[in-house]
C-alpha cells in the first residue's frame, strides 16, 4: 500500500481545492495518468499518477480543501516508478521549535514551508500559532489570523478595547459578521466561501495591509495628441519603462528583514486581469526588451490563460512592478495596493473629455487619470512623483 501526498505545485502555497475526480476506487491508473483537478490560488492544475496501481482510496471530495504533504491517493501500487514518488510528510512540513531552540527537548511544531516563510518575515513565533490543519499543521491562514489577531490586541489593549482583530471579542465571542449571518434567514442571502483565486486575493490583501506603508499619488495625462485611440496598455507599459529609466528605484523589491531593497535591472510587469473566478495577476517579462507586437501578444496570451486559469505557476510569481488598467471598466482615481516584496503599482482610470485650458482657450481635451500607489517604507515622495511624471511625460507624446 502506497499513499500519495499532494505535492508541492510549484507555487509557493500551502494548498488546493479539489476540483474533480478523474479516477475511482478500484481504477487501475497508468503513471502520469491524470488523476485529479485542483484549485491553486491562481489556476487549476491536473495531477497526474506518480505510479501505477489500485486506487484504493481518494482521500478528499470536491471542495475539500487540502494542505500541502496531505494525503490525496491511496493506492496498491506494487512496485513503485514514475516521475513522483511517494514522499514522507517531513519533505512538505517544516518543523519550528518552541522552547528556544533545537536542543534541550524543544517541542516540534509542524508548517507547511509557505507558512513558515510568512511567519519569518512577520516576525511570528510558530511556538505560538495554534495548528488548524490536519494533525495541528500550521498553515498560512493560522500565521495570518496570528499576525493579525496580535496586531489587533495590542492596539485593543492601548485603547483600552476587548476587541481582537476589530471583530471577536476576548472571550471568544462571535464575530460580528458571524451574528449578523447566524441571525439571517434562507432568503436574506447564503454564504459564500472565499475559495482559490478569490481566497489567495484574500490573503494578499491581508500582507498588503500588515506590511506595506501605502501612499498614493494622483495625476493626469493629456493625451489629446494621440491619433489612434485604443492600445492602452501597449502606451502604458511604454511609458512605464521610460519612468524606470528615469527612476529605477520603484522597479524593486523590500526586504524588511535586512531593510534593503534590491533594485531590479529588467521589468518584470504584473498585469491585473479581471476574470470571473477573482483577480489574476499573471506576469509579462523582460518588457523593456520586447517590441510592441511581442507585448501585444505576450497580454492577450496571459488574458487568455488567466480566463482559462492555465496560467503557468512561473508566470505568478517575481513580479517587478504592476499595473492595473482598471479604466476599461469604470472609475476615474483609486488607490491600488501594492502587494510585497514589490514596491509599487500604477492604476489607470477611464479616459475621457475635460475642458482644460490650452494656448489661452478652454478646450476639450482626452486625458487618462492616473494612481501610483508606492511603499513609503523605502519609496520617497520624490522618486514616487519623479517616476509618475515620466509616466506622464511619455503618455503625452504622439504616437
Amino acid at each position: 500500500m502506497s499513499t500519495f501526498r499532494l505535492p508541492d505545485l510549484g507555487e509557493g502555497l500551502a494548498e488546493a481545492e479539489i476540483v474533480e475526480w478523474h479516477v475511482s476506487v478500484g481504477d487501475h491508473v497508468r503513471v502520469d495518468q491524470p488523476m485529479v483537478s485542483v484549485e491553486t490560488a491562481k489556476a487549476v492544475v491536473e495531477v497526474p499518477a506518480p505510479f501505477g496501481g489500485i486506487v484504493t482510496a481518494l482521500c478528499g471530495a470536491p471542495g475539500d480543501i487540502v494542505p500541502t504533504g496531505a494525503p490525496l491517493v491511496e493506492f496498491d501500487s506494487g512496485t513503485v516508478v514514475g516521475r513522483m514518488p511517494a514522499t514522507s510528510e517531513e519533505e512538505f512540513v517544516e518543523p519550528g521549535f518552541a522552547g528556544g531552540g533545537r536542543g534541550g527537548g524543544a517541542q516540534r511544531a509542524r508548517a507547511v514551508p509557505a507558512a513558515r516563510a510568512l511567519a519569518k518575515s512577520l516576525g511570528v513565533d510558530l511556538a505560538a500559532v495554534r495548528g488548524g490543519g490536519r494533525a495541528g499543521l500550521i498553515t498560512l491562514d493560522d500565521v495570518l489570523q496570528h499576525a493579525n489577531g496580535a496586531g489587533a490586541a495590542n492596539g485593543a489593549a492601548a485603547n483600552g478595547s476587548t476587541t481582537v482583530n476589530g471583530a471577536a471579542a476576548a472571550n471568544g465571542a462571535p464575530s460580528p459578521a458571524a451574528r449578523a449571518i447566524a441571525a439571517a434567514g434562507p432568503a436574506d442571502g447564503s454564504v459564500e466561501p472565499l475559495r482559490g483565486v478569490r481566497r489567495a486575493m484574500a490573503q494578499s490583501m491581508s500582507q498588503s495591509r500588515d506590511q506595506v506603508a501605502g501612499s498614493t499619488v494622483c495625476d493626469d495625462a493629456d493625451i489629446h495628441r494621440w491619433t489612434q485611440r485604443g492600445d492602452y496598455m501597449l502606451r502604458l507599459m511604454r511609458a512605464m519603462i521610460w519612468a524606470w529609466r528615469a527612476e529605477p528605484a520603484l522597479n524593486a523589491w523590500y526586504d524588511p528583514v535586512t531593510q534593503s531593497r534590491f533594485l531590479v535591472a529588467h521589468v518584470d510587469l504584473g498585469i491585473a486581469v479581471d476574470t470571473p473566478g477573482g483577480l489574476i495577476l499573471p506576469v509579462v517579462r523582460n518588457i523593456e526588451r520586447k517590441s510592441a507586437d511581442e507585448l501585444r501578444a505576450a497580454i492577450a496570451l496571459q488574458k487568455e490563460a488567466a480566463h482559462r486559469r492555465s496560467t503557468a505557476a512561473e508566470d505568478l510569481r517575481d513580479f517587478t512592478l504592476m499595473l492595473s488598467n482598471f479604466g476599461t471598466l469604470a472609475g476615474r482615481y483609486g488607490i491600488p495596493l501594492v502587494v510585497p516584496p514589490a514596491v509599487a503599482i500604477l492604476g489607470a482610470g477611464k479616459v475621457r473629455e475635460d475642458a482644460v485650458v490650452f494656448e489661452g482657450a478652454v478646450r476639450a481635451h482626452r486625458r487618462m487619470p492616473l494612481s501610483l500607489s508606492f511603499d513609503h517604507r523605502c519609496i520617497t515622495g520624490g522618486e514616487a512623483c519623479r517616476f509618475l511624471g515620466a509616466v506622464i511625460a511619455d503618455l503625452e507624446k504622439p504616437d
